[in-house]
């Protein structure tokens, strides 16, 4: 097997920033840029998850049925895979700030091409460009963990993944709202401008460094393949982000089917407003990655506890299930909060030790692990739904706590394999 190509770009502008500083000897990552990267993040991501409330608005004004509407989440979704893998592993090889925010002013053409799109054939096309284009947040993670300083690392990407997380809970109630409104047209085109004013600020403010790696496309693509190879720790931790994916992507795919049943009868907004809820989790990011900042060694056991809660996290949203009044209401809030926090807490122990593997490939890291944790995301979806069409509530709750008891197997096989980088930040 043949060890990956990591040759660094030739010449002091295709360093990458050492201790989170510029070229120029200034810092490189700014509290007001990593709240930037991170509004980035949010807006970006948002994109993808814009029309799952809009289908049947979208379906009527285009006179087409709800199942014809609902192709448009198919195609964001394939975009958007095939953007993870061609676009995100360009970004070790070539200038990123040129590379993001060419993405972005692509992302809102196409976003205003939705938003003007005569036919749902044209809205397809829109879509799936701007999902291959949202892949700007895969580079940005990496990018960021590249500009800051070890010690604060895992904070950064900690508030890069709440931001993230925060646009995912958020855009189905921005969307639900707005279309209310103002139709769904109107969701696009302001989608459109505020990706156009972030693209712009981006260009301002972001450091302009050189390349990470002097090779080709061809051998990037090939790269991956030989990252995943040659790194089982990535691996195992692929695997534990597409069960944490896959646990939150199965319990919000079906708790829209159990919030509009007959228990609970919220409307389309109320349940756009439930998912404020889950941003709540989403802080608790920022919390994790100080923590692992100050005691790395603690990255292994803390993925252990949290892949644990997020299984136990599905008792109160079970009982959320049943016939309880209120009290069923308050459980399944509480157990949100709980699968949100555990959620989002793995994915940044996750990322703070894949980050460390090869601090020059991390678009090649990020495309192994973000691949597999959507694929992870797409399997709970489909599961959700069709453990909720058979067994309900119920079944739903119980494929989705699967997920986690399958993570906490692959955090048992990475130990030996991060055995070593423990002591060694320790």
């Amino acid at each position: 097997m043949s060890e990956p190509d990591l040759r660094p770009a030739a010449g002091p502008a295709a360093r990458a920033p050492r201790a989170g500083r510029s070229d120029a000897g200034q810092p490189g990552l700014s509290p007001g840029l990593v709240r930037l990267m991170a509004v980035t993040c949010a807006v970006t991501v948002a994109n993808l998850y814009y029309a799952q409330p809009l289908l049947h608005s979208i379906g009527s004004s285009l006179h087409v049925s709800q199942g014809s509407a609902s192709l448009l989440v198919t195609v964001g979704q394939l975009g958007y895979a095939l953007g993870l893998l061609f676009i995100v592993p360009a970004g070790d090889i070539v200038r990123r700030r040129p590379l993001l925010t060419g993405l972005l002013a692509i992302c809102a053409l196409t976003l205003a091409g939705c938003a003007l799109a005569p036919s749902l054939a044209v809205l397809d096309v829109a879509a799936a460009l701007c999902a291959v284009t949202s892949v700007v947040v895969q580079m940005l993670v990496p990018y960021a963990a590249t500009l800051a300083d070890d010690k604060e690392r895992s904070r950064v990407i900690g508030t890069l993944m709440g931001g993230l997380l925060i646009g995912i809970l958020l855009s189905r109630t921005y969307a639900g709202v707005l279309a209310e409104l103002a139709g769904w047209r109107t969701v696009y085109g302001t989608a459109a401008v505020f990706i156009a004013i972030t693209a712009v600020t981006l260009h301002r403010v972001l450091p302009d460094h050189g390349r990470q790696l002097a090779i080709s496309y061809r051998q990037q693509l090939r790269g991956v393949l030989d990252v995943a190879r040659a790194e089982p720790a990535l691996r195992w931790r692929s695997l534990i982000g597409a069960c944490g994916f896959g646990s939150f992507a199965c319990f919000w795919t079906t708790v829209t089917f159990l919030l509009s049943s007959p228990q609970y009868g919220f409307s389309q907004l109320d349940i756009g407003l439930f998912a404020l809820v889950g941003a709540a989790g989403a802080v608790t990011s920022l919390a994790a990655g100080r923590l692992l900042d100050r005691r790395p060694q603690l990255r292994w056991p803390a993925s252990g506890v949290v892949l644990a809660l997020l299984a136990l996290s599905y008792i109160p949203i079970g009982l959320g299930g049943t016939d309880l009044g209120w009290v069923s209401l308050a459980l399944l809030v509480v157990g949100v909060l709980l699968m949100d926090a555990c959620v989002q807490g793995s994915h940044v122990i996750n990322q703070s030790i894949i980050y460390d593997l090869l601090p020059q490939a991390r678009s090649r890291l990020t495309t192994v692990y973000v691949t597999t944790m959507f694929a992870g995301g797409a399997l709970g979806s489909a599961l959700g739904a069709l453990a909720y069409q058979h067994w309900g509530w119920t079944g739903a709750t119980l494929v989705a706590a699967a997920f986690p008891v399958l993570g906490l197997g692959c955090w048992l096989a990475t130990r030996r394999h991060e055995r070593g980088s423990a002591l060694r930040a320790g």
